[in-house]
């Protein structure tokens, strides 16, 4: 730990390599990433247990998605005068409380209340994060360690979903939320021993921070954010009768299936870390491009197995690959509120989620299954195109 404010800078000029202190965020981004997707996994375990349907349980799906989008900007704004890691501190505590009180919850609300307590620090944390993870490095690797942190989201999904799964269907749904919580006590630990103090910048007032938000620069890059993912969720939401009514597969090879997506996921991730440091704008325009061109071929891919495997593959890198470039930029249009901005954004992904689902809804009801990739492929489109359009104004801003 023994890095002062004053010999940081220096450190980071010279080492290019990434700090082990970035390792802790990864860890923190696991336990929070398995926290956020394992309750999928024992659905009906806890809807068993206490007593309540299946939907009413996903319900518990739902209060963490408007946890997140809801309260983390706010729990952003009120705790933005904490220095950094006094604040990681306090939401791994408070993640650990969460997940504490989800394995001794006695009924439904209670276990509801839970959910939100930790779905409050997944936005605020990742918002944070990504500003610590920025300021461990030399400049030209911000996006590289955003997509470090990042990283552990991901591979959350391809080992610890699974992991907490199995436990909670062998040991009970409770021994899930238990081993979340140890993750978070190590996440804590290592937030203790390697994450330095860092330099803070004054903390700006609540009515600065919000006049940032409202940049129409920035609220663009949102508005962006909000349709890359509606493209994405627009089809993975209905990935599963995708595959098995319209590609053929079992329905017990889709879990494969959905595992080499995650793996593509952190592979995408960690490229386009590097792609952005290198070039901002022009590899996020290109990501996105990428990302049009294979929705747009998994329209007809679909059909086919071999296709079809390679195309998600494909697609998983490519739509991961654009969040650390996107994370980077949107921080940089908020230089007074960094933290808000980067946890706005995780907000913007989640309202996007909602939105993609509720579209991919709609376009099975009144088109077709098979309707989904192309429908995604222009959510995308739009995407890309005020990112070109991004690109002109800056260029402008630029010249003048």
């Amino acid at each position: 730990m023994g890095l002062s404010d004053s010999a940081l800078p220096n450190e980071k000029a010279a080492n290019k390599s990434f700090p082990i202190s970035l390792i802790s965020l990864t860890v923190g981004a696991f336990a929070i990433g398995m926290t956020e997707f394992v309750i999928m996994g024992i659905l009906p375990n806890v809807a068993d247990d206490l007593g309540v349907s299946i939907s009413a349980a996903g319900q518990l799906i739902t209060m963490y998605a408007l946890g997140v989008a809801v309260g983390a900007p706010i729990l952003t704004v009120l705790t933005r005068k904490i220095p950094q890691k006094k604040l990681l501190l306090f939401l791994m505590g408070l993640f650990i409380f969460g997940n504490v009180m989800a394995v001794v919850a006695p009924n439904y609300s209670i276990l509801m209340v839970a959910r939100l307590i930790t779905a409050l620090t997944h936005g605020t944390f990742f918002g944070v994060g990504a500003v610590i993870a920025s300021n461990l490095v030399h400049p030209d690797r911000r996006a590289g360690a955003v997509s470090l942190m990042m990283a552990g989201l991901t591979i959350a999904n391809i080992i610890g979903v699974p992991i907490g799964t199995f436990i909670g269907q062998n040991m009970g749904w409770r021994a899930s939320f238990a081993a979340i919580a140890i993750m978070g006590v190590v996440t804590m630990i290592g937030i203790i021993i390697f994450i330095p103090k860092l330099k803070q910048e004054k903390a700006a007032g609540i009515m600065q921070q919000i006049s940032e938000l409202v940049n129409p620069r920035l609220l663009i890059f949102l508005l962006i954010a909000v349709l890359g993912n509606a493209g994405l969720f627009a089809v993975f939401t209905y990935i599963t009768p995708l595959l098995v009514q319209v590609t053929g597969f079992a329905e017990h090879s889709v879990t494969w299936i959905l595992i080499l997506f995650g793996v593509g996921v952190t592979i995408g991730n960690l490229i386009g870390g590097k792609l952005a440091d290198w070039k901002l704008m022009p590899a996020l325009l290109g990501i996105y491009f990428t990302i049009c061109v294979l929705l747009t071929l998994f329209t007809f891919t679909v059909y086919n197995p071999i296709a079809a495997v390679i195309t998600i593959f494909l697609w998983g890198a490519a739509s991961f690959a654009v969040f650390p470039g996107m994370q980077v930029r949107i921080m940089s249009l908020a230089q007074s509120a960094p933290a808000l901005a980067s946890t706005t954004s995780h907000s913007a992904g989640n309202l996007g989620n909602a939105t993609g689902a509720f579209i991919g809804g709609l376009v099975i009801t009144h088109m077709s299954l098979t309707a989904l990739p192309w429908v995604g492929a222009i959510l995308v489109g739009l995407a890309l195109l005020l990112g070109i359009a991004c690109l002109m104004w800056d260029r402008k801003f630029e010249r003048a």
